[in-house]
């Protein structure tokens, strides 16, 4: 296959949905072996004789090493090619996986899953920048259709496919299932994606890359202990350093002649809008595949195959609104559905923390199915706004804040869940605290709900602090409003 000319885009002014989905299913395998691990947990600590409390490590190993490895898979990219990297990043995950499933103790386990996570950190940013590079405006709404859907099903699938694949053959196979589908997208990829040639004299902001990395890393640590049972100064201290270090790595892109990103995109309002309301609306969000189960165990008392049976309705929301999402961004704009998705959303939250056992369990869920709809909308909208107005040479850079902020804000999700779980359980023993129940296992739950619920009103706050025509070239292809009255005029 020839390579294009450096600095030369394939397809641009058309787009592959084959290639769009490839990368859908690669992302979807990337997320999937993120917290798929759960269910099969215990089976695994038996096997390498070791508490179960101790296996955690293999799933936090990975979503380190992904979220931590994102900034350096973006330079590489563009210094030897997505193409590349994206195929190296698909054979690594696959063999990886295999090593995972060979694993005779939970060390080489840990390791594996670094390996793992190592190929996962480039899937994500660069699979995406394959898509966005082929894709005029026009079509990104298209396109991101279907880059959304694994963000959106891998957490409510991952439970259900752990738990089966565990009960009914063993573990291992939550690995091996990834060698066939590892070749077939590796194959689809040297067919599918266009050979760019990188630029082989673009260099590594070295200190950038220190900087970020550990700010990025900080955070995690900081928000895994933060959820955890025993958070308290070490969680504050790995948040704080995390800050500290992401603010140091700002002030010197800011000044660096080559810096490891061009920090320029957050001067676009609709980009912006990814670190702030985007930020809170995925945050909350990914705490409710946390809450969900654990309310319906711990606070209902059902058991886990019936909770995760009602959790799917979530997946049901997800899957069933997904071709009404495109048209309904083109017929109302990005700002009137983002606020409405968020609002909506909360909605749904609040009356989560309205059920309780004796709620008749198809009207949970109805609820449930609502609450993925508008997840799946919100979604959808944030995924496609966010690079409306970002210039082509911005998109790497772009692509790669993105999909880091996408990683901290599920790990934040869960951090939050946790740590509601703890203050409002912490209060429910005391009489008439926080209006909490005494004695009643739900009450923790439900409270938590009415927070996240507050909290996503944040969200809504910002989307109605965008401009009204945001991201009007996205939503609605051709002149935008105010141009075509700028045309009226002059004619």
């Amino acid at each position: 296959m020839k390579t294009s000319p450096r600095g030369a885009v394939p397809g641009a002014g058309s787009w592959s949905p084959r290639l769009a989905l490839l990368v859908a299913a690669t992302f979807f395998m990337e997320f999937l072996d993120g917290t798929v691990l759960t269910t099969a947990i215990p089976s695994i600590a038996a096997d390498f004789s070791v508490p179960a409390a101790d296996v955690n490590i293999t799933m936090t190993a990975y979503l380190m090493t992904v979220a931590m490895g994102i900034p350096l898979s973006s330079w590489l990219a563009e210094r030897i090619g997505a193409r590349r990297v994206f195929c190296l990043a698909i054979a690594t995950f696959t063999a990886a996986s295999l090593l995972c499933a060979l694993s005779q103790d939970l060390t080489m386990l840990t390791l594996s899953r670094v390996l793992q996570g190592a190929g996962g950190a480039m899937m994500v940013p660069v699979g995406t920048l394959v898509v966005l590079r082929g894709t005029p405006k026009k079509d990104l709404l298209r396109a991101t259709a279907f880059l959304v859907w694994p963000g959106l099903l891998a957490p409510v699938l991952a439970p259900l496919v752990g738990g089966a694949l565990t009960t009914y053959l063993s573990w291992h196979w939550i690995f091996l299932v990834n060698l066939p589908l590892g070749l077939a997208a590796f194959l689809a990829a040297l067919r599918l994606v266009p050979a760019v040639g990188g630029d082989s004299t673009r260099r590594l902001d070295w200190l950038g890359l220190a900087l970020t990395t550990l700010g990025v890393g900080s955070l995690l640590v900081g928000l895994e202990l933060a959820g955890g049972r025993d958070a308290g100064v070490q969680a504050a201290a790995g948040i704080a350093a995390g800050l500290l270090f992401l603010s140091a790595a700002v002030a010197w892109m800011r000044r660096s002649s080559t810096p490891l990103f061009n920090l320029t995109v957050f001067g676009a309002r609709t980009f912006r809008a990814t670190a702030t309301g985007g930020f809170v609306y995925r945050l909350t969000i990914s705490a409710v595949p946390f809450l969900l189960p654990l309310m319906f165990q711990a606070g209902f008392g059902w058991d886990p195959l019936r909770a995760g049976a009602m959790v799917s309705a979530v997946f049901v929301g997800n899957i069933g609104i997904k071709p009404a999402t495109t048209p309904l961004i083109r017929r109302f704009g990005f700002k009137p559905v983002l606020v409405f998705a968020s609002l909506a959303s909360a909605g749904t939250f609040a009356l989560c923390a309205l059920l309780d056992a004796g709620t008749p369990e198809p009207l949970i869920f109805a609820l449930l199915v609502a609450s993925g709809a508008f997840r799946s909308i919100g979604f959808s909208a944030y995924a496609s706004v966010q690079y409306a107005d970002v210039a082509p040479a911005q998109l790497p850079s772009a692509n790669a804040v993105s999909a880091t902020l996408v990683q901290l804000a599920t790990a934040a999700g869960i951090a939050v869940g946790a740590l509601l779980l703890r203050i409002f359980g912490s209060a429910n023993h005391v009489p008439g605290a926080a209006g909490l129940a005494p004695g009643d296992p739900a009450a923790p739950y439900r409270a938590a709900f009415v927070a996240i619920a507050v909290l996503m009103l944040l969200s809504t706050l910002d989307s109605l602090a965008l401009p009204r025509h945001a991201g009007a070239e996205v939503s609605r292809p051709g002149p935008t409003p105010a141009a075509e009255r700028r045309r009226r005029r002059r004619a």
